[in-house]
């Protein structure tokens, strides 16, 4: 068995039913096993899913363990000698899979993405550089990170990511919407942090990834993401990215990218980190009751968003004892 490909499901048996038709359409399963591992999504997925696919290994979580401890049963039950974490949105429009796989294959690299697209065709950032700190976790931030981005457009500071990838393009991390790696490697750098509930942990496992080789993008295999599908779903949410930073969808992406820089980057960049974000409050608040001054309805949307950031930033403070502890806990806000 050459690739395990590893699905993660919480009630969206549709998108992976879609996703393993394009699959089966463009790539055929002769030299891939297909692994679901099941978030404990508690409704008929499992009967949906092995009735149109038999040949899909099915495994069970008794809870909803989120994306790295699920990712880790899937490996661990694995037989490929590569593995690929795909999402449930993700559709195959060509035979990228193939050829991304045959380039892997033959490769120095221990870990490749593709380059990932939009509904539309448009590009979607699909490999990252990571910066100094985590300061790129900044850029979110209401008018913090919009003066960020201008700071960092003067002095030609060069972006966090790749936005569009033409050709084989070496980065730090790679989108976990579809991220490709050798086994041996996994061996070596350890398994997704458990301590991860969802969001960054892709981001914090290759940083691990590349102390033991190069890490790239193909940029001439293509592969639909709808991104934003199922956490939306999940935390009841809306927007893609990761701008949304009001709700209890913004808390776990808040709280899961100040986890990761306490763990990659130590203490002071969590402390400086978390101090932006709490300097942002005031600023976000004068700003925004000036921009939507003169609307009562965006004035009304504006306070609702700043009272759902304060509450998320005030939340870290409250986990932060235990972040800078930095010992196992599982990081879940669901």
């Amino acid at each position: 068995m050459l690739l395990s490909i590893i699905i993660i499901n919480y009630k969206s048996a549709y998108l992976i039913s879609n996703c393993i038709h394009s699959l089966i359409k463009y790539s055929g399963t002769n030299n891939y096993e297909i692994i679901v591992v099941d978030n404990d999504s508690k409704d008929n997925s499992e009967q949906l899913l092995t009735t149109q696919f038999p040949f899909v290994k099915w495994i069970q979580m008794s809870y909803n363990a989120g994306f790295a401890r699920a990712n880790n049963e899937g490996i661990r039950s694995a037989n490929g000698s590569i593995v690929l974490l795909l999402n449930p949105d993700t559709l195959f429009s060509d035979n990228s899979l193939e050829l991304c796989l045959s380039n892997f294959v033959l490769s120095s690299y221990v870990a490749c993405g593709v380059q990932l697209l939009n509904k539309d065709g448009s590009p979607q950032i699909s490999g990252n550089y990571a910066m100094k700190g985590g300061l790129n976790y900044l850029l979110p931030l209401p008018y913090t990170g919009a003066l960020l981005k201008w700071i960092a457009s003067v002095l030609s500071v060069k972006k966090p990511n790749l936005p569009n990838a033409t050709y084989t393009i070496e980065v730090d991390w790679i989108n976990g919407a579809f991220l490709m790696v050798k086994n041996e490697v996994i061996y070596k750098a350890g398994l997704l942090d458990e301590d991860f509930f969802l969001y960054a942990e892709e981001a914090e496992w290759c940083s691990r990834l590349k102390k033991h080789g190069k890490l790239c993008i193909y940029g001439g295999c293509h592969v639909y993401h709808l991104q934003g599908e199922v956490s939306n779903d999940t935390f009841n949410s809306t927007g893609k990215g990761y701008y949304n930073l009001y709700d209890k969808k913004g808390l776990q992406i808040i709280l899961s990218n100040l986890v990761r820089i306490r763990k990659e980057f130590g203490v002071g960049w969590f402390l400086f980190i978390l101090l932006v974000y709490t300097i942002t409050i005031p600023i976000f608040l004068i700003f925004g009751f000036i921009h939507n001054l003169f609307s009562f309805y965006k004035l009304s949307r504006f306070f609702s968003k700043w009272r759902g950031f304060t509450k998320n930033v005030f939340y870290i403070w409250k986990l932060s004892g235990t972040i800078l502890q930095n010992k196992p806990h599982f990081y879940k806000v669901l």
